[in-house]
Parts: structure tokens; sequence; C-alpha cells
């Protein structure tokens, strides 16, 4: 007996012909622009072509590239990694902590971190303006990063001897309400801290951004360091090979190495 297959077109297929199509058009647009720009480069008057080429590569065409592909091979949901705006990888989560959004603000104040102010236009113009001329900003925004599809609630930083460039910094999420980590292991919330060391351009989309350490595990360390040395702590219990010890990159191509260890901190209440 022949069986006769019907393919039922719905519009979860619309908006992906329509997202592809999309792409397909805004490749085609990029090949013409490339092309005129290109010819006005090799004319000698290189400098303004070349600034346009590049952002329209890395702040256009590169983000919706990304976008589309990493919804086809990076999985949505939890594997202990954040997602940047463009769907890579982002910074390990290598942080747990239990205690309401009050205490752990209290907390990080006082151990000497100041919270990070909200990404926006106005923000991120006076970051632009104090990385260029080296000023202090110790409330500078930092990048939006993605757990539980949704960007971090809480972000804090320490500049080092006023350096824009150079920050710990650490980013935290609310766990949603009876959501628990491999293992049955519980948080109230969860956080991702990583040293940043200089400001430069990102391997996967050219834009610029903040390097970090690979060695992700002494930033962890040090935010677990100054809570303790402010009397913030409760109680600490790490949990050996809460993930494997891997080698790794972030979203903006920077090496990323872990033991693998997992501390879950319980905060003071105030």
């Amino acid at each position: 007996m022949l069986i006769k297959k019907t393919y039922k077109f719905t519009s979860t297929t619309l908006a992906l012909l329509l997202r592809i199509g999309f792409l397909v058009g805004l490749t085609l647009i990029a090949v013409v622009i490339y092309q005129l720009l290109i010819g006005e480069i090799f004319d000698g008057e290189f400098l303004i072509p070349l600034l346009i080429l590049w952002v329209f590569t890395s702040y256009v065409v590169l983000p919706r590239i990304h976008r589309f592909l990493t919804k086809l091979y990076i999985p949505n949901y939890y594997i202990g990694r954040t997602r940047t705006a463009d769907g890579l990888y982002g910074d390990p989560v290598n942080l747990a902590f239990y205690g309401s959004e009050k205490d752990i603000i209290r907390a990080m104040e006082a151990a000497g971190w100041h919270r990070a102010d909200e990404l926006g236009f106005s923000t991120s113009v006076k970051m632009s303006v104090s990385s260029v001329f080296r000023k202090s900003y110790p409330n500078a925004p930092v990048s939006s990063l993605f757990l539980f599809s949704r960007k971090q609630d809480l972000a804090f930083q320490q500049e080092v001897n006023g350096n824009p460039h150079s920050r710990h910094h650490i980013r935290f999420w609310k766990t949603p309400k009876g959501w628990r980590l491999p293992g049955g292991h519980d948080s109230d919330w969860l956080g991702a801290a990583t040293f940043d060391t200089n400001v430069g351009l990102s391997w996967f989309t050219l834009q610029f951004t903040h390097r970090i350490d690979e060695h992700i595990d002494n930033e962890r360390d040090y935010v677990i360091q100054t809570l303790k040395e402010a009397k913030q702590v409760d109680n600490i219990e790490v949990v050996e090979n809460f993930t494997t010890a891997y080698h790794s990159r972030n979203g903006g191509g920077d090496a990323v190495r872990t033991d693998g260890a997992m501390p879950f901190i319980t905060i003071k209440k105030s």
C-alpha cells in the first residue's frame, strides 16, 4: 500500500523562510556595498570606506548571521554557559548564591564592589569616552549576557587603579522558582565572574569588547575572598567537579579555563 505523505505549511515554516530570505537579501546588499567600497579603497580614498566596511560588517551583517545560526546549533537549556545577544557562548556560570536581592546588593557593596550602570546610549558613550581617555568610571556598564533567556539582573565591578580597561566584574541572574541545577542542587542566584584585562575586537563579530583573563577560576575565588574579608558570608559549600574541567572560548573569542568546581555561597542576612 502506497502511503502519500503531505507537508503542512505552518507559520513556523513561513517565519524560517522569511528569515532565510532576509539573510540572503542582506548578504546580497553587503556584496554590492563591499564591491563599491573596495573600489574606493583601491582608488586611494581608503579611510572612510574602510570604516564604513567595518561598521557594516561587525554591527549589521555578522551579528544577524550569528543570531540565525546559533539558534540551529546551540541548545536553549542550561549547560553552565551564558549567551551573548548574538546567541554565541558567553562567560561560564561559576558561582551560586543564597540570599535576597537586597542582601546580595548590600554584601557586594560592603565588599568594595560598585553596581554597574544599566547599558544604554548615554552610558555606552560615557564608557567609550572613559576608555579612550583612560578616565575612571567605577559604575561603567557591562555588556548583556543571557541566562534563562534574559539578561543579567544585577552586575558589579571593581576597576583596577582607576583604569576602565581593566576591571573585576560579576553578573547575577535570579534563578526561576523551583528550578534546580544538575545533581539536584538549588540556589537563589547564579553568577558569572571574569576579569577584564583590556579592550579589543571580538573574534566573531569584530566589535569592540573587553578581553578577559582566561583563568576564570581566579576571579571566582577573588569574589569569594572579598565577601569573606567583608564578613558577608555565612557559609560556603564548594562542589568539586560540578562540571568537567574544560578549556573553551567565550563570545568575544577569549579563552576560558576552569576546574569545574562550583561554590554555593550563603550571604549573611541584613
